[in-house]
């Protein structure tokens, strides 16, 4: 599965692709110094909510137009997910 990470000014959207069918869209405030940590207990929680093992997940990607959040999110993927993302 791929885990899709859009990064805006307002919100931050999640969304899991299987193929090309979305599986699931979370969104959240966007906030600059929201650590890896706490974007981990915050997605973490979703994904088991949805059933989902975060172990399927083998691709992530990244898009942002915050570059000060994006350093956070790159530790949310290699910490939680061990993978390094696009």
């Amino acid at each position: 599965m791929l885990l899709a990470i859009d990064v805006g000014n307002t919100n931050v959207v999640v969304a899991l692709f299987e193929g090309r069918e979305i599986r699931a869209r979370w969104r959240i405030a966007t906030d600059p110094r929201r650590t890896g940590d706490e974007y981990a207990v915050w997605l973490m929680q979703l994904l088991e909510i949805h059933g989902t093992d975060r172990n399927a997940i083998n691709q992530i990607i990244i898009s942002t137009v915050v570059p000060r959040a994006l350093h956070n999110i790159e530790v949310l993927c290699r910490n939680y997910f061990h993978i390094e993302p696009l």
